[in-house]
């Protein structure tokens, strides 16, 4: 067994149901995320447009631009998926998505990550 940690490894995971995400990941790096990048960023099949359906969904970029009044995202709980994600349940009452710690590294917005992908034509590894 290895003792090396890998990059997407959390080491601690701070979780505000008002503001957001916050990690710090095992090699030292942080990463925030707030509510509505996070529900914007959906990874369920629903959400991704993975059944091939194009009609709007709640709660995601393509959703209708002229709602009158729209919730702000809070987060209505938090389960952990083995040791790999974590689902989040919404107050609009979505809770499919599984937020892999892969796929919420590769969303990082911070100053080093965003200047990273830009250098590399505005492609992150993964």
């Amino acid at each position: 067994m290895s003792t090396k940690t890998s990059s997407t490894d959390p080491k601690t995971l701070d979780i505000s149901k008002s503001q957001g995400i916050d990690i710090v990941w095992a090699d030292g790096h942080a990463s925030k995320f707030g509510l509505s990048f996070l529900r914007d960023h959906c990874p369920c099949a629903t959400c991704s447009n993975a059944h091939g359906t194009s009609e709007p969904q709640p709660g995601t970029k393509s959703a209708n631009p002229f709602v009158m009044y729209k919730a702000l995202p809070k987060i209505v709980d938090v389960e952990m998926v083995g040791r790999y994600a974590i689902r989040i349940v919404w107050n609009d009452g979505h809770n499919t998505g599984l937020y892999s710690f892969d796929l919420l590294r590769g969303l990082c917005q911070c100053a080093e990550c965003t200047s990273n992908s830009a250098g590399q034509g505005g492609v992150r590894p993964q």
